[in-house]
């Protein structure tokens, strides 16, 4: 079993969706992260920034979670990022209302020493400088260093970003993101460019649609779990990222083949995030859920299918 070291936002996150709104609840891709890869038992730590305003409560039950928060600094005198946005009708597109950086703005991470040897490391959705600097910090070369990132740092860090992509193994993306770092519309050839920018592996998250997996001409197809609720989509993404690399991390085996089931694993993980308002569903997230819930991805991809006739 691996350590597994997530980089990321601990943030405060305000949100309006069809079903409701919330005023601040906590939020961010560090978070998201660290709770789905603490259904693994897996020796996680996160590294991020928060100011005085952070509740001691939101650190006591990700220390609860088994999350070690060692990486979290505190800025007593700072406020800790805040984002809003509003979901359209469909879910699958937002409006952000409000993007406060906050201690954000400068923040430097700093690894703890006892995870500079993480087997795997999971860069979350930051300034691709930042994300570099967490690798330099590393005592050795991660077995698997899986990087998130979106079109704003592609906007305005486009040579960062492809300076850090060199050092990974795998990114994880959305379509619409794949399409813009690629110059490429068809999602098959947009991953063929990117594998040439570094990254062995690609998974391209397709949001209501599923994710595909991609690695030296060999390509996996994961479907969504059709829901008939979706109350808050934000975090979803993060929160699969963090089902893909903590079932690694628990498996220790990095292939093609087991990072078929981490994407089920990931998929399963985000299914749950979004029925409920920020980390409400994945904080009170129980194993025998999760089993259920795994049996009903295996039943909606199976079948037998004779092919000789």
């Amino acid at each position: 079993m691996s350590k597994l070291l997530a980089v990321g936002t601990v943030a405060f996150d305000a949100i309006e969706t069809p079903f409701g709104k919330t005023d601040k609840i906590l939020g961010g891709s560090g978070t998201f992260v660290g709770l789905a890869a603490s259904q693994f038992g897996v020796k996680t730590g996160v590294v991020s920034v928060v100011g005085g305003d952070f509740p001691q409560s939101y650190l006591d039950m990700m220390n609860a979670k088994g999350i070690n928060t060692e990486g979290i600094e505190v800025i007593k005198e700072g406020k800790t990022f805040f984002w809003s946005g509003k979901y359209h009708n469909d879910m699958n597109s937002r409006d952000t209302l409000i993007t406060e950086l906050n201690v954000l703005e400068n923040f430097t991470p700093v690894v703890p020493e006892d995870f500079k040897d993480a087997g795997i490391v999971m860069l979350g959705n930051l300034h691709p400088m930042v994300q570099a600097s967490v690798l330099d910090q590393m005592s050795e070369r991660p077995k698997l260093v899986v990087l998130d990132t979106m079109n704003f740092w592609m906007d305005i860090a486009l040579a960062d970003l492809h300076t850090v992509l060199k050092r990974v193994d795998v990114i994880t993306i959305n379509d619409e993101e794949a399409r813009q770092l690629s110059g490429e519309y068809s999602l098959v050839n947009a991953a063929k460019k990117i594998h040439t920018m570094g990254p062995k592996y690609v998974v391209i998250k397709k949001g209501e649609h599923g994710a595909l997996l991609f690695n030296d001409g060999k390509m996996f197809s994961a479907p969504a779990l059709p829901l008939a609720e979706v109350f808050d989509p934000t975090g979803a993404g993060d929160t699969f990222a963090g089902g893909f690399c903590g079932y690694l991390a628990k498996t220790g085996d990095v292939s093609f083949e087991n990072m078929k089931n981490a994407i089920i694993y990931g998929s399963n993980l985000a299914s749950f995030c979004v029925e409920k308002f920020g980390t409400e569903r994945m904080q009170e997230l129980t194993e025998d859920e999760v089993k259920k819930r795994l049996q009903a991805f295996k039943e909606l991809t199976q079948f037998d299918i004779d092919l000789k006739s």
